[in-house]
């Protein structure tokens, strides 16, 4: 290996490890307000760069139905609650009527049209962000917000559980071959440090550093990023302060399905994605998150970032053994942590 080689290979693994950052910042949101490891976080990705990829090929994904589908089955629950609690929630009935069944039938229906006019890129990703980001909070309604105070390891095989249905949805929808898009957002390269960088490849650095800096400000600046740091300091003392802690567990839904979806679409030009590609996305993620002790945003970014670059040398190295690698990268940070940290309760 000489310089040149090396340059190329961190300039690859900067370019994946930047989405492995955004995956990382998404799993520490998740788990520090919900205590939830969102293992179908990766499912984001395959989802949202599948349904962009099919709609970039001209064609209309299966998945527009998604959206009536969970947004049904919500009514429903919406409707026995009512009717166990016998309670007048005529309103509520009507709210959840408009918001999970009309809209997405909407949705599902002007799809269609809009891709037999052939829209630009821009247009498709914006539709894909609309078919694939309300799945976030809407399985949050479903799945976890009826046992949110449900022990750790509960919430954790709930997640896996939550994975395995979503490949398999995956494989319905999508089939078992992979796609990939060819048109990509800018055309053009440039060159920076001695290396010939494509804008796409700027560009997706651009969206993450972009994302990774609003997050920073919706945090630091908004009434409903303090109540969710509120609520991932302590969970009871939020209550007691009256900050919603399912608010906040839709909000950090939208956050991490909206990270992962856009992760998808900006990943699904540079590498053919399957059904199942984003589970492995995820992992790589985890890492970078599990490094960051599920706790710290920016040491969590920084270290999925050094994961992407450290897989690009175990390519060039030894890429039958790169996932090896990778995964190998918790082992000594684990027993760490396993060494120095203190036994702390759940809530702690």
């Amino acid at each position: 290996m000489n310089w040149e080689i090396a340059k190329i290979l961190t300039q690859d693994g900067l370019v994946t490890g930047v989405i492995y950052a955004l995956m990382a910042v998404a799993l520490v949101l998740v788990f520090a307000v919900t205590r939830i490891t969102l293992i179908a976080q990766g499912e984001f990705v395959s989802f949202g760069a599948l349904t962009f990829a099919i709609m970039a090929n001209g064609q209309v994904p299966a998945t527009i139905w998604l959206l009536p589908v969970f947004g049904g089955i919500i009514l429903l629950l919406d409707l026995y609650q009512c009717l166990i609690r016998k309670s007048n929630g005529y309103r509520r009935i009507v709210k959840s009527f408009i918001l999970n069944l009309i809209l997405p039938l909407l949705l599902a229906f002007i799809v269609p049209p809009i891709l037999a006019t052939n829209p630009s890129i821009w247009v498709k990703a914006l539709l894909t962000m609309l078919l694939i980001v309300p799945i976030g909070p809407m399985v949050y309604r479903l799945v976890f917000l009826p046992v949110a105070e449900a022990p750790g390891l509960l919430l954790l095989i709930i997640s896996i559980a939550l994975h395995f249905a979503f490949v398999g949805l995956g494989l319905v929808f999508f089939g078992a071959e992979g796609w990939r898009v060819s048109e990509p957002f800018f055309d053009g390269t440039a060159e920076f440090f001695g290396l010939m960088w494509s804008y796409q490849s700027l560009f997706v650095i651009a969206m993450t550093i972009f994302i990774i800096v609003g997050l920073y400000f919706f945090f630091e600046k908004t009434i409903y990023g303090k109540a969710l740091r509120a609520t991932a300091i302590n969970r009871k003392g939020a209550r007691l302060m009256g900050i919603s802690t399912s608010l906040a567990g839709y909000i950090s839904f939208w956050i991490t399905s909206f990270i992962g979806v856009v992760s998808g679409i900006l990943l699904v030009s540079f590498i053919t994605i399957t059904y199942e590609t984003g589970f492995m996305i995820g992992l790589k993620g985890f890492v970078g998150a599990i490094i960051g002790g599920l706790v710290s945003y920016p040491v969590a970014a920084i270290a999925a970032v050094l994961v992407g670059v450290i897989e690009a040398f175990s390519t060039f190295w030894a890429s039958d053994y790169k996932e090896v690698i990778v995964f190998s990268l918790v082992v000594p940070v684990l027993l760490i942590r396993s060494l120095t940290s203190k036994t702390h309760g759940e809530e702690d």
